[in-house]
């Protein structure tokens, strides 16, 4: 549960490094990493024991696995992998709300559990040997590896994952310990090597196991000597168990980290083929142009692009002609992001839904991804794009039976039962402004609103202008703001594009002090209680996910019941339910996503083929090819 972060390569997700299992408490969205259970069992004992756990269907890697099956087990270990981060940073604690963390701050921590990129359910001992658990789930208990170092060289044992769970029940953001208090009744140090979580019966059972083991574990020692807290701005990251340390920083300008050479995890089966560059380095720029061109120099090496005008136009520079740099394109599965404006929905002026659709019909996709984006994206229309938890068609039965008692009780319109899925307004591609229809449409929902236009041209309710206040922080935005103010402005609408720098920006959307600010809503794959961080009446007050304040008593009675969801098939039911309520009450003006990664980079780095399902894996699984490197230098082309 991190707050909202400008750091880069947001395209290159999710990060595969064991780091990242189960890790919604911690802010990630992809709730695919929330996990899970299975194997074995000793029924004499009425306990499982087992090396991993998936809340559905069996673990893809068995007990005694060699390596993950996507990586290349031979791959070399040496070189640097360059890439680059768009503003500045602060800090080092991306768990804080002070300041704004460095890219990859994360990049050493380890949890007990982790995820891989082609398991979509499954969670596995990395920092344990096996976990034991009753089949109700009432505790956990861990048996952790008794070889696991910090990188300073001290041993990691069951004092530690008790201390970093802990510390984020106590010092993490408001919105997480808020969801998380009450989930275990207690949590038992056995000995150095083993620990056991023992769980509130009413709290959510799929998400159990993940809760006690998904978590990055850092130093109880390091913590209190250095008297560091969680809630606070560091000028380091926290000591952890990973295979990356912090290497040097300049602030706001580069940060670079490097492989610890005595890391405890080199030779175990999940790290064959892992983990395999000498230095990660990380150069920071002010904006998206100056960042290109310095690609096309060779400041960095690596860059998944976003921006689809760039990735139509901008590549056809010499050393991509002579193939010193190489394009690639692969496929994206994982969950769709729902790339929005949010409104905010504290401003009684948009707590209208009507109102919000008509500002919502003056944001032209088709025109915009025509002509500024050459018609490489597509416009999510649901929160789980690209997957079958996806709200398509009219409800089912199974649907039906969930939203029918919310139709009854006044919390939901009779439609949603009737009609399809919500779906976002279509314009045309020929020009900008909307159709003829659409400006009609927009101005009858405005005008029942109060919204009426006066003499000079503007909408007036009580006397008070109807604006929208649009807060930015990336001047790549720009060119889809401004046609998008024109067509309100010509609804009567006072509209304006405020472009501040990133702390600003930040601190702006945690203090609710706009009208719409963007929010990439990504969602996993297994959802479960990280959905209260996004969608919950809970949150809503204080949330670096629910940014626009959502409290919806409909939304609130469905969460609890995608939260128990205990088959693939309830889920599904459940999460189409909430993908039509989520839908109906539109609260996001959908923008854009891509179904594919966008891939520029110099052709001394390689990755195995193909790629897995689930990420791209740049800092996990690609490796530095030494002989193409020394075919560079000899050109000139690497310093």
């Amino acid at each position: 549960m991190t707050p909202e972060r400008s750091t880069a390569q947001t395209a290159i997700r999710p990060n595969t490094e064991p780091t990242v299992g189960l890790n919604w408490m911690l802010g990630s969205a992809v709730s695919v990493l929330i996990i899970a259970a299975t194997t074995f069992a000793t029924k004499a004992e009425e306990v499982i024991v087992s090396h991993g756990y998936s809340s559905f269907g069996d673990l893809k890697y068995g007990p005694d696995f060699e390596h993950l099956d996507y990586v290349n087990p031979d791959a070399p270990k040496g070189g640097e992998i360059s890439t680059w981060s768009l503003g500045n940073f602060d800090s080092f604690n991306q768990y804080a709300r002070q300041g704004v963390a460095a890219a990859l701050n994360t990049i050493g921590s380890e949890s007990v559990l982790t995820s891989t990129a082609d398991d979509p359910y499954g969670a596995y001992c990395f920092l344990c040997e096996t976990l034991t658990y009753d089949e109700d789930l009432t505790f956990v208990t861990f048996k952790l590896r008794e070889d696991v170092t910090f990188s300073d060289g001290s041993p990691m044992t069951a004092a530690d994952v008790e201390f970093s769970n802990r510390l984020f029940l106590e010092q993490g953001i408001a919105e997480y310990r808020r969801i998380a208090e009450g989930f275990v009744d207690s949590i038992e140090v056995v000995d150095d090597y083993t620990i056991t979580f023992r769980f509130n019966e009413s709290s959510p059972v799929r998400d159990r196991i993940g809760f006690a083991g998904g978590g990055p574990v850092f130093s109880k020692t390091w913590f209190e000597e250095n008297d560091i807290r969680l809630d606070q701005s560091t000028n380091r990251p926290f000591l952890s168990t990973g295979a990356y340390v912090l290497d040097s920083f300049d602030y706001n300008r580069q940060v670079i980290y490097a492989r610890n050479p005595d890391y405890w995890g080199e030779g175990i089966p999940f790290n064959i083929g892992r983990n395999n560059f000498d230095r990660i380095r990380v150069e920071y720029f002010a904006d998206r142009a100056a960042a290109l061109e310095a690609f096309k120099s060779g400041d960095y090496h690596f860059r998944a692009e976003s921006d689809a005008k760039d990735w139509a136009t901008a590549y056809n520079f010499p050393r991509v002609d002579d193939g010193t740099v190489v394009l690639e394109t692969t496929p994206d599965e994982t969950v769709g992001p729902m790339l929005s404006f949010v409104f905010n929905l504290d401003r009684e002026k948009w707590q209208n839904p009507d109102v919000r659709r008509a500002i919502s019909m003056m944001f032209n996709f088709e025109w915009t991804n025509e002509t500024l984006f050459y018609g490489l994206f597509k416009r999510p229309v649901s929160f789980w794009e690209n997957t079958d938890l996806a709200a398509t068609g009219l409800p089912t039965e199974a649907e039906i039976a969930l939203l029918q008692p919310l139709v009854d009780e006044g919390l939901l319109p009779e439609s949603i039962l009737t009609e399809e899925a919500a779906m976002p307004p279509e314009n045309r591609p020929r020009a900008n402004q909307p159709a003829r229809g659409m400006y009609r449409e927009a101005g009858r929902l405005l005008d029942d609103a109060g919204w009426e236009v006066g003499d000079d041209g503007m909408r007036r309710k009580n006397g008070e202008v109807l604006s929208v206040n649009i807060i930015q922080y990336n001047p790549l935005y720009d060119r889809v703001v401004n046609p998008f103010i024109e067509n309100l402005e010509a609804l009567g609408v006072a509209a304006n594009l405020e472009r501040i720098d990133t702390a600003q920006y930040v601190e702006r959307r945690r203090k609710g002090d706009f009208d719409l600010t963007n929010q990439g809503i990504q969602m996993g794959f297994e959802p479960s209680i990280g959905l209260k961080q996004w969608f919950s009446s809970e949150t809503a007050d204080n949330s670096s996910r629910n940014l626009m304040r959502l409290r919806d008593p409909a939304v609130d009675r469905i969460l609890p019941i995608v939260i128990a969801s205990d088959t693939l098939e309830d889920l599904q039911t459940s999460v189409h339910a909430l993908d039509r309520v989520l839908r109906h009450i539109g609260f996001a003006i959908p923008q854009w996503y891509k179904q594919e990664y966008w891939l520029a980079y110099y052709k001394m780095y390689r990755h195995p083929e193909p790629l897995p399902p689930l990420a791209i894996g740049l800092y996990d699984f690609w490796w530095y090819d030494e002989e193409a490197a020394e075919e560079l230098r000899a050109q000139g082309v690497l310093r």
